[in-house]
């Protein structure tokens, strides 16, 4: 059947959209970050390569940044992938009582970012927070502690907090994923012995990397783009132990009013998140098989 060519006017508002919304403010930003612009002057110089040469030379704080943007996305994708396909192997069969437990995992993902921060802090306040005051009833409150105000761990106490506001979400593509796969394949491992992990591992696991990569690659995006939680929890602190990427560039953009600077970090930021998104599909996708 020959398609008309007026079908293509479709596309036109989402490009326009697009355009505007995504390919102007990146371009805008590479254009920025070889500029000294202070985000409200209508002059500006050119300084080259010098925005780079400061983040990645004279920037101790960027460079922490970095390293906390990377531990708090190792914690999450790993943790987060495997809660959730954990959950979603537990409520796979479609029954009222797994519904009602898929309902439930989710919820926390309808909440707002700022609210999760609220309870979270609550659950975290070394005084009156129900953490410390749950290890103290169960004996081990050798553990309890400053959860957000202890350097060495608050940005763990973030990853925390971050799995189990989106671990929900997962869950509902892994349950995609595990129901697609034809029940004959687990049948066929029975009749040949496969014992359960032989089976996941042999069957599940292959047939499952289509959507292990999307949670995969949307956990990651969504880890580095935790802004709202972490400046609404910790604001970075303390000691600068959780600032990551984006509440960084928020500093150097909104508070310093360094426009090019900050232009220079996300369009570095960029690349970064690109060549890890890059790398996960070249390893996930080198796992897939068909039956």
């Amino acid at each position: 059947m020959k398609t008309s060519k007026s079908i293509y006017l479709f596309f036109l508002p989402g490009l326009f959209l697009y355009a505007i919304f995504f390919v102007y403010p990146t371009i805008s930003a590479l254009f920025y970050s070889f500029t000294d612009w202070d985000g409200l002057s209508s002059s500006f110089q050119f300084v080259g390569v010098e925005n780079y040469e400061r983040a990645f030379t004279g920037d101790t704080v960027f460079r922490k940044t970095i390293g906390n943007n990377l531990k708090f996305m190792l914690v999450v994708v790993v943790f987060q992938t495997l809660v959730a396909l954990a959950f979603a192997l537990i409520v796979l069969k479609n029954t009222k009582t797994t519904i009602f437990l898929r309902a439930l995992y989710f919820f926390p993902t309808i909440l707002s970012s700022v609210s999760v921060a609220f309870i979270w802090s609550f659950i975290y306040d070394p005084s009156l927070g129900i953490l410390n005051q749950l290890l103290e009833l169960i004996g081990l409150e050798f553990l309890a502690q400053n959860w957000l105000g202890n350097a060495n761990i608050a940005i763990y106490s973030l990853a925390v907090t971050q799995i189990w506001f989106h671990a929900g979400q997962m869950l509902i593509i892994f349950v995609a994923g595990l129901q697609a796969i034809p029940e004959e394949l687990y049948e066929v491992a029975k009749i040949e012995g496969a014992s359960k992990w032989q089976t996941f591992r042999n069957v599940t696991w292959p047939l499952l990397a289509p959507s292990a990569t999307i949670v995969v690659a949307y956990t990651t995006i969504q880890s580095f783009k935790a802004f709202d939680l972490v400046f609404a929890m910790t604001g970075g602190g303390p000691n600068n132990s959780t600032e990551i990427v984006a509440t960084y560039i928020f500093d150097i953009a909104f508070r310093s009013y360094q426009f090019g600077y900050a232009s220079a970090i996300s369009v570095i930021f960029m690349v970064i998140i690109a060549i890890i998104t890059y790398l996960q599909f070249k390893v996930l996708r080198s796992n897939r098989i068909s039956y």
